[in-house]
């Protein structure tokens, strides 16, 4: 059964998500605080598949936790906030927060997301497999990611961007085809977070080489490419 971290500090926000989440089958642990949230992490960490972590909480806020874990594992996250500001948005996603949902926010919306982080973590690691583009490595059972021999620490979301760029390299996706196959087709936010997480990880994968690989196509989409033996 999926397991999922819960961390909110509003009792009846969690008593209705848990309810929600165990309906659907999800096996659900619970935190009020982030402080017993990152102790629960720290103690379950292999047993959990999935945290919905809230931003604003008491004694360690959402986005400290998400630091802490962030140091040593990718495990899916979903940052919850009532605050709608653009600064948190990013703040959030630059910690590595997979998704990013705003309250007050429908059920069915964060059990979509849900799905769609744990879909494409199952196929990550069913499929294991490694990925060479120029001096760019992929390695889908580590999951982990090389640039020129250097380890490149990515979000789960930011991965599974790259990894579809990679096994479409040389081709141009556009942004809905992203869309389509990182955030799934019931996505419900808006298209430019394709343009958003490209920026991310054109700042991790091409930043520090001469040999940009992550290239726009005006008016179409993205796509990677090697233009030293294009």
């Amino acid at each position: 059964m999926t397991k999922i971290l819960l961390v909110d500090d509003e009792e009846s926000v969690v008593d209705f998500l848990q309810q929600e989440l165990t309906f659907e089958d999800y096996e659900v642990v619970t935190a009020g605080d982030g402080q017993a949230a990152y102790e629960i992490y720290e103690a379950q960490k292999d047993d959990l598949d999935l945290i919905i972590l809230d931003w604003m909480l008491p004694k360690m806020d959402g986005l400290e936790v998400l630091r802490r874990i962030r140091k040593h594992d990718d495990i899916p996250v979903i940052m919850m906030t009532a605050r709608d500001y653009v600064g948190d948005k990013v703040a959030g996603l630059d910690g590595g927060a997979d998704d990013y949902i705003t309250k007050p926010f429908d059920t069915e919306e964060l059990l979509a997301r849900i799905r769609v982080i744990l879909r494409h973590s199952e196929q990550n690691q069913a499929t294991p497999q490694i990925y060479q583009y120029a001096d760019l490595e992929l390695d889908t059972k580590a999951r982990q990611v090389h640039r020129n021999r250097r380890l490149v620490q990515l979000t789960q979301r930011e991965y599974e961007l790259l990894l579809t760029l990679m096994q479409h390299a040389g081709d141009t996706l556009t942004r809905d085809e992203l869309l389509d196959q990182v955030w799934g087709v019931d996505f419900e936010g808006q298209p430019n977070i394709v343009d958003v997480y490209v920026r991310y990880l054109r700042h991790k994968v091409d930043t520090e080489s001469d040999r940009k690989l992550i290239h726009t196509v005006r008016g179409v989409g993205y796509c990677l490419r090697d233009d030293v033996h294009a």
